[in-house]
């Protein structure tokens, strides 16, 4: 299906925008997505590709004016773990980046603006059994402590300007065509890779640490599904709540088992283990799924099943 739409995706070199550049390719027409980083990577082989700084505001406006860009997925972030080692500069561009890309739209330079938020928005004193769409937020670390503040921002810039942008709150995601990006959930991912490898996992986390999880292309799905939605049915403009399905590394490791029967896990809980204690253990997605139909595909078991399936080619 081509349209119109010229989509730039920032951060594209990540472990969602790997995936996301690819699909929206596969709607779009692969000319009608712009990849971009800021640095040259291999997606630069595979299409229309930009360096961009997110936070240099006149570099990307000359970009999205050269390309005629309609539609900006902001994925440019320094996620949890990353972030605590540096808090500042975290802070910097999880904030700078989405006032430059949300004052494109406010100046009707773009459409649409797609911003991600996360599950690290909530905090020790959010409920943690499944966790609703309005509660307390209170998170204890900089990426969450960011996240919350643009959710903020997002809603402002709609109330106030008229910004069509939309957002999800990740859950921790799972994939197996790109690495991790230095998140607290990145166990889910690596376990696999060492199962594999060496048939045995150190786990950053303690074995009873439930968290809730997503499996790449539901996320993606997901994603694409929020931005192709009718503007009427997107009530809710500082983010949605979205889930599929939770787990601890206990209970996967015994998915794994299935596959490679004598794999072995050992536990070493470091600092991420507080982070993850601060989180929920399951969420409540049932705004997003009245609002504008959404309905994960993949449990722990398909997605298991999928990844070893993947990564053994």
């Amino acid at each position: 299906m081509q349209t119109a739409e010229k989509i730039l995706v920032i951060g594209s070199s990540g472990q969602i925008g790997t995936e996301l550049v690819q699909n929206l390719r596969d709607i779009y027409g692969i000319d009608a997505v712009i990849a971009s980083d800021v640095k040259v990577t291999e997606q630069a082989k595979e299409g229309p590709f930009e360096v961009i700084d997110v936070m240099d505001a006149q570099g990307l406006l000359t970009i999205v004016k050269r390309h005629k860009i309609t539609q900006v997925y902001l994925l440019a972030a320094l996620l949890s773990a990353t972030a605590e080692k540096m808090p500042k500069f975290a802070w910097d561009l999880n904030m700078q980046g989405l006032f430059n890309v949300l004052d494109l739209a406010k100046e009707k330079i773009i459409r649409q603006v797609y911003w991600p938020s996360s599950i690290a928005v909530f905090g020790p004193n959010t409920p943690k059994v499944n966790t609703p769409q309005f509660t307390v937020m209170e998170p204890s670390t900089v990426y969450g402590i960011s996240k919350q503040a643009g959710e903020r921002w997002c809603e402002y810039y709609f109330k106030k300007f008229g910004v069509d942008v939309r957002s999800l709150r990740y859950p921790g995601l799972i994939g197996w065509k790109s690495a991790p990006g230095g998140g607290t959930t990145d166990y889910a991912v690596h376990i696999f890779h060492e199962a594999l490898k060496s048939g045995s996992y150190e786990c950053f986390l303690s074995g009873n640490t439930v968290l809730p999880m997503m499996y790449m292309p539901d996320a993606i799905k997901a994603t694409i599904g929020i931005m192709q939605a009718d503007a009427e049915k997107v009530k809710i403009r500082s983010s949605y709540n979205l889930s599929g399905f939770s787990f601890s590394p206990e209970d996967i490791a015994g998915e794994i088992r299935k596959y490679i029967p004598g794999f072995k896990i050992s536990y070493a809980p470091d600092s991420r283990q507080q982070i993850a204690d601060s989180w929920p253990q399951s969420i409540d997605s049932q705004e997003a799924q009245k609002d504008w139909g959404w309905q994960p595909e993949f449990d722990l078991a398909g997605m298991t099943a999928d990844m070893i399936k993947n990564l053994k080619k």
